[in-house]
């Protein structure tokens, strides 16, 4: 998986939110607010991660267990699916 061109993320006093750039603003008409965790899983997104790779990397990243991590990683994608925000 990975983030569609168009979208960027920035953090602003201390919130990150994904904002649409060039063409996609013609598509995705809004801004996505994330936590930090989600900052995190979105960067890797950004290279292509898959959803046992995001998984994992929280896993090495905080103190969570796998099952939670799991849970985590599916709703974050599935958010991301229904925006229309990765291909």
């Amino acid at each position: 998986m990975k983030i569609k061109d168009g979208f960027i993320l920035r953090e602003v006093a201390g919130n990150f939110i994904v904002v649409a750039v060039g063409s996609a603003v013609k598509q995705f008409n809004g801004v996505i607010t994330l936590n930090e965790a989600g900052a995190f899983l979105w960067k890797r997104l950004q290279d292509g991660a898959t959803e046992t790779d995001l998984v994992n990397a929280l896993l090495e990243e905080y103190e969570v267990e796998k099952e939670v991590a799991e849970k985590d990683v599916k709703a974050f994608i599935q958010k991301v699916e229904e925006a229309g925000l990765i291909k």
